[in-house]
């Protein structure tokens, strides 16, 4: 399975487990007044919204380039996922508004053990989606799928919480279940924060990391003809990056010559993971 094609998959399966999970949480969440499930329902809201553009960014990234799009469309994934940051930032701070005011005017929740059914509910099906997420996150280098995999992940810690608050409610302790709604409106916040600088590095065209920078260079001084290397400059396509670099050789090195060498150094940096493609200029040293 190619990483276009298995972040297609996920985006299908998140969509499906997130809707039920939506359905049986606000459910039980409006029937018991628990500030803490309803949290977590708009949770599942959200986490619907970012499955859904998920599975559309993937489609687009995944299109060939053609005639209007010379680098293909990869970098759909990262526009998509910021898409995804900017609606969990939105539900994180309208949670922390609810949460802070059932806090202040002590709300309570009428226990039920549908609320302890749907959090234990919620976890397995999470921590199941985390671990399917992350078995593929480490075969496939997609911003998707790793986003979709915290999402799962902070999931199960939030429910984790969700079920402390419901469980202390049969000892009177009611300002648990707001805390814990304050708690998952800034662990969304952070989640979705820390997506969107992921995406918008990408998209502002950030250049290679210095780990790559150095293989790049290390790969051109390889070649004994090659006497200096200059304006070495990267942008990101997509998940990848496309490279250009300028080469100094021999001034009596024929033109045939200086071109197979550029040629050869360019297919040794595109064999790179990382690397979309790679211009080499020549000039003489």
């Amino acid at each position: 399975m190619d990483r276009y094609g298995a972040a297609k998959k996920v985006g299908l399966i998140s969509i499906l487990g997130n809707i039920f999970l939506r359905i049986i949480k606000f459910s039980i969440g409006i029937i018991s007044n628990s500030q803490a499930m309803i949290a977590d329902a708009a949770n599942s809201a959200g986490d619907i919204f970012a499955s859904l553009m998920t599975f559309i960014g993937n489609k687009i990234a995944s299109e060939p380039k053609d005639d209007k799009h010379n680098f293909g469309h990869g970098k759909a994934e990262y526009i998509f996922s910021m898409f995804i940051s900017l609606s969990m930032i939105l539900v994180a701070f309208k949670l922390l508004y609810d949460s802070v005011s059932s806090l202040l005017f002590k709300n309570t929740f009428i226990f039920s053990w549908l609320l302890v059914f749907v959090c234990i509910t919620t976890i397995i099906v999470k921590f199941c989606l985390f671990l399917y997420t992350n078995h593929l996150s480490k075969k496939q280098e997609n911003i998707l799928i790793n986003a979709t995999k915290k999402d799962h992940r902070n999931d199960c810690i939030v429910t984790t919480f969700t079920l402390i608050s419901v469980l202390l409610s049969l000892a009177n302790i009611y300002w648990f279940d707001g805390i814990v709604g304050i708690g998952i409106s800034l662990i969304i916040c952070a989640t979705g924060i820390k997506i969107f600088i992921e995406s918008y590095n990408i998209l502002m065209d950030v250049s290679v990391d210095d780990t790559t920078r150095d293989i790049i260079l290390d790969i051109a001084h390889t070649y004994k003809e090659i006497k200096k290397v200059e304006n070495l400059s990267s942008s990101p396509v997509g998940y990848q990056h496309f490279v250009s670099l300028t080469i100094y050789v021999d001034g009596t090195m024929s033109t045939f010559e200086s071109h197979e060498l550029a040629d050869n150094l360019e297919n040794d940096i595109k064999a790179l993971d990382n690397i979309y493609d790679a211009i080499v200029h020549v000039n003489p040293y």
